[in-house]
């Protein structure tokens, strides 16, 4: 079996677009040219560099038993001003939402991440 460990972070409008459509793009995406995704461990960096400005933020988990690998690539992150070190994962094919496995909206107050999530951090070898 797969984990699935690997989110998407949306901006409240961005879901609510979302959940009407079918199809999940935020505004970067479209403008980078792929899907910027997080691992469980990266979660706290890409919710403290891009959503400071959010105060509540739907966090997506994305189903891995449908997501096609191959256009699946962990790069450099982007924009890469050096400080960040990790690779994060990139999907560059169509995300929608019956790809997401589960759906939290987690708050400010330093973002209260999902005890799962949190799990999976400290293992990643956990389901």
């Amino acid at each position: 079996m797969k984990e699935n460990n690997l989110y998407k972070v949306l901006r409240i409008n961005e879901w609510e677009d979302a959940s009407r459509t079918g199809s999940i793009v935020a505004e970067v995406d479209q403008e980078d040219g792929f899907i910027h995704l997080s691992t469980a461990i990266q979660l706290a960096t890409t919710l403290s560099f891009f959503f400071q400005d959010s105060d509540k933020v739907f966090l997506l988990q994305l189903d891995m038993e449908k997501i096609n690998n191959n256009k699946l690539i962990f790069e450099e992150p982007y924009p890469n001003d050096g400080l960040r070190k990790s690779c994060f994962p990139h999907l560059y094919s169509e995300l929608t939402t019956d790809k997401i496995s589960n759906v939290w909206l987690i708050e400010r107050g330093a973002f209260v991440l999902p005890e799962e999530v949190i799990l999976q951090a400290e293992n990643p070898t956990r389901n």
